[in-house]
């Protein structure tokens, strides 16, 4: 599932620090996934559509190499990634088995997914990186996920980092991590969140310029006016 063209271009180059900034405004304040760091420095800024994986806690029964060629498997659920979607795993946190290595995001990347967040971590480092796959997660680890988690389901709700996270909500990370936009709320977040990157941009250029913050940020009625006729002549 891609993203809308317009809602693409509507947050072109707006940071998950201005988004968070829009939907605290909004009442939202829990919507930045712990944990999800970038595995690599440079990845690019991406937003896509949650595909979502849950893991719960390993059981010896459940949690066993065999379990790799089960139909409730990551393999499966991999082959039913769109294009363009962003795979949102939770691992519940936990950083001592790594839930997917080099093969699965070499696969992942072959089917056109767009990255990888997740609140556990990865294993096959070096491999990872190789597939061009990009990542964020809170790590490595050798051991396989099964390990210490037991693989259930995906495209249902899920907690990532302490967030929640439904199926084909939008997901905008970068090197501060992953935000949530709730799928109800994408149009309306848009619809404001460009302004908000243009002002802090336009408020930088007075700091930059030697302006004390009381009445600039946030600007008061005589700062907005002159932020209002910055950017109609742009």
């Amino acid at each position: 599932m891609t993203v809308d063209p317009k809602i693409a271009a509507a947050l072109k180059g707006v940071s998950t620090g201005t988004i968070t900034t829009v939907l605290l405004k909004k009442g939202l304040r829990n919507v930045w996934m712990r944990g999800t760091r970038p595995v690599r420095a440079g990845q690019p800024r991406l937003l896509g559509h949650a595909f979502t994986l849950r893991f719960v806690p390993a059981r010896e029964d459940l949690a066993t190499p065999a379990s790799w060629s089960s139909p409730i498997s990551t393999r499966t659920a991999i082959e039913a990634m769109p294009d363009g979607c962003i795979a949102v795993a939770d691992a519940m946190g936990v950083t001592d088995a790594g839930i997917f290595g080099d093969i699965l995001c070499a696969r992942m990347a072959k089917k056109g997914v767009a990255g990888l967040v997740t609140d556990g971590v990865m294993r096959d480092l070096a491999g990872v990186i190789g597939t061009g796959l990009p990542v964020w997660c809170q790590g490595t680890a050798a051991p396989a996920s099964v390990a210490a988690l037991t693989f259930v389901n995906w495209q249902e709700p899920i907690g990532c980092g302490g967030v929640a996270v439904f199926p084909d909500d939008l997901i905008v990370v970068d090197d501060d991590g992953a935000v949530v936009i709730p799928k109800a709320m994408i149009e309306e977040v848009c619809a404001v969140a460009a302004d908000q990157e243009a002002l802090e941009e336009w408020i930088m250029g007075e700091v930059t310029a030697g302006a004390a913050l009381p009445g600039l940020y946030p600007p008061n009625a005589e700062n907005k006016a002159r932020y209002d006729a910055w950017k109609a002549a742009r």
